[in-house]
């Protein structure tokens, strides 16, 4: 009978499902037919409204409120108070993460969202099986990820890991392995020519990729064009998302450099093999993706509070630059371009050098300690600390 595992996320922003299936891969992958590893979106299929909503909202409210987003984060972040609001949220949601533990049984139940780790593991009650974090957030996670009375928190890099200390996680259960991603985005770079040329792009130029997430979010049109007007020799590939109008209308405009836009798309890992710099929000999905891909990283904006980690992280480490806004993101391509090849192959070499690309297998591997053999799997994990 294969190993049940159920991995707890939901699709409040994109980068909770893409980890939950690199992990869902990689444990396909590592274990074949001796795992059966099954996703569920906690929120949408078993919470009562409003929170069954928070899916479906979760792109309006970060479109219409993100100060107030910020404002959340740090007042709730705080050991005592996450808790509290935890515990005072609880009652409400018991029922239902009651349900989906009796509904789903597992072997080891992972969690890639902090709002749903404690009240899975009270649902689950005594004598549990193993239950494991994998904190999604690259440096400034919330106090929600460190509930201390799970098995193990794995966590995507040192500022991250220093951050649960901090929130007074217990240090033993600690683990820094990386952020997960799917194995598309971890093969070898391939031939840049070759790419370009499948995807109908010119090969000799300088191409810049300019991403707003899958649904195509802030200011693009304004960030595309104001890159096209800095006079670079360059190329640009901008991606929509399932925005059509925004799709619709970019591909009806004139560009002073060659531009090609599309919509959704399923090639992404070559798209970034086949650029050569790329401007992205301060997600950490998209940022590990890139760096993966040794892409230098032109960050457009981010989260206040939960994202803000992940700016010093790629600009301490020397992978790209911070550049809030449409014109801010103009002079920082001009000044990474304009530095020469070495400028930027040296940002590459930094987005390598910072990179886990083996992460996701990592963590399969490190979830298969816990897997029930002769006898209780956690007992199995302790005798091995």
């Amino acid at each position: 009978m294969p190993h049940r595992i159920l991995l707890l996320m939901s699709d409040t922003g994109g980068g909770h499902r893409a980890s939950a299936e690199a992990i869902q891969e990689a444990l396909c992958l590592k274990y074949g037919d001796a795992v059966e590893a099954k996703l569920v979106d906690v929120f949408k299929e078993y919470t009562p409204y409003p929170l069954s909503r928070f899916p479906a909202w979760y792109p309006k409210i970060i479109s219409r409120g993100v100060r107030l987003w910020g404002t959340g984060f740090h007042v709730s972040d705080g050991i005592r108070r996450s808790r509290a609001l935890n515990g005072a949220a609880y009652p409400y949601a018991r029922r239902s993460f009651r349900q989906m533990v009796r509904e789903n049984p597992a072997d080891i139940y992972v969690s890639v969202h902090p709002l749903l780790t404690m009240p899975a593991v009270r649902a689950l009650g005594k004598g549990r099986p193993p239950f494991i974090t994998v904190v999604t957030d690259l440096v400034s996670a919330h106090a929600f990820w460190f509930y201390p009375k799970v098995d193990e928190i794995i966590v995507p890099t040192e500022g991250a890991y220093h951050r649960a200390i901090r929130h007074k996680a217990p240090a033993h259960k600690l683990k820094v392995i990386g952020l997960p991603v799917s194995q598309k985005f971890c093969a070898p770079p391939g031939n840049k020519d070759e790419l370009r040329r499948a995807l109908g792009w010119q090969t000799a130029l300088t191409t810049v990729l300019v991403v707003g997430g899958g649904e195509g979010m802030g200011p693009l049109r304004e960030i595309a064009r104001g890159i096209a007007a800095t006079g670079l020799p360059i190329q640009m590939a901008v991606v929509c998302g399932r925005n059509e109008k925004l799709r619709a209308e970019l591909s009806a405009m004139k560009w002073e450099a060659p531009t090609h836009v599309c919509g959704f798309v399923t090639n992404m890992p070559d798209l970034m093999r086949a650029a050569d710099l790329i401007v992205t929000k301060a997600g950490p999905s998209s940022i590990v993706e890139a760096v993966n891909a040794g892409l230098p990283i032109i960050l457009s904006s981010a989260l206040p509070g939960q994202e803000d980690g992940n700016v010093r992280w790629v600009v301490e480490n020397g992978a790209g630059l911070w550049a809030p806004g449409p014109q801010r993101v103009a002079a920082a391509v001009k000044q990474l371009l304009e530095g020469g090849p070495e400028k930027l192959a040296e940002a590459a070499s930094n987005a390598r050098r910072i990179a886990r690309p083996q992460a996701a297998l990592d963590i399969a591997e490190e979830i298969g300690k816990y897997f029930p053999a002769a006898g209780d799997g956690r007992k199995a994990k302790e005798a091995q600390r």
